[in-house]
């Protein structure tokens, strides 16, 4: 198989002490990289020094569940084989649990996450909407193995580099759901490894703002990753806005669809 190359808010108050710097949206988020400078520290909550990278991949967790929960959803609707099924089902639990925890801590920390992932991902979902059959089940697992094997080695470098105890937290979940998701790809037997290598390691040529989610407008409702009632193997109901007052609806407009990048 052959895939195209033309394929981050709520401040608190009390024991932190946050500065501005750290209520920043992350100018660029790469697929494949963090901030590149990983000790500048932005903020020096009692959890320990945060630092742009240690944002800036709390930012990417909330962005890639964004994607990864709804694809986990055409997986149940339209995987024409057990083993691609099985795959949606672990997109949609992982990916509502790390994103329980991903809001959770950026609270804490006074990040701003997005409501939406990056056009690039955005392009993904619209890909694999507009497939079925086989050609959907090949092009869900590769480009999902793909997006997985990128992130393992951010995942990584902050759990070893990060002094702060919230940011390790996410990064020990985010590690283990990761690893799942590649081996449930995996065991779908439909994984290019060659093109998978290729893809991984190679540089994405896009246009940078591709590659960051946009950030929420003043008061945009924030979008909940929800489990699916009943466990996994029930069809999920979706991602729901949480207003103020606590009442779900659905997430807005429809995503576009840009010519998805990866390498």
């Amino acid at each position: 198989m052959r895939i195209t190359r033309n394929m981050g808010t709520l401040a608190v108050t009390g024991a932190l002490t946050l500065t501005l710097a750290a209520l920043a949206y992350p100018a660029l988020l790469g697929v494949e990289t963090t901030s590149a400078t990983t000790v500048n520290v932005i903020a020096n909550p009692s959890s320990g020094p945060l630092t742009e990278a240690d944002r800036d991949f709390v930012v990417k967790v909330r962005a890639a569940g964004l994607w990864e929960y709804p694809v986990g959803q055409l997986a149940l609707q339209k995987g024409t084989t057990p083993e691609v099924r099985t795959a949606g089902e672990h997109l949609i639990s992982g990916h509502a649990g790390l994103d329980a925890t991903s809001r959770k801590i950026a609270k804490e920390l006074g990040i701003t996450l997005p409501n939406k992932p990056s056009p690039q991902q955005q392009g993904f979902v619209s890909t694999l909407s507009a497939n079925s059959g086989s050609k959907f089940n090949t092009e869900f697992a590769n480009i999902l193995r793909i997006t997985h094997g990128q992130i393992f080695s951010t995942v990584a470098k902050i759990r070893a580099t990060t002094q702060n105890s919230l940011v390790r937290q996410l990064a020990d979940q985010a590690n283990d759901t990761v690893l799942d998701h590649i081996t449930v790809m995996e065991k779908t037997g439909l994984v290019d490894f060659d093109q998978v290598i290729i893809q991984e390691t190679t540089a994405p040529k896009v246009p940078a703002v591709n590659l960051t989610p946009p950030a929420p407008q003043p008061g945009e409702p924030e979008v909940v990753l929800t489990p699916p009632a009943g466990g996994v193997s029930q069809p999920a109901a979706g991602a729901t806005s949480q207003p103020a007052g606590g009442a779900s609806q659905p997430p807005g407009a429809a995503l576009p669809s840009p010519t998805p990048t990866v390498g």
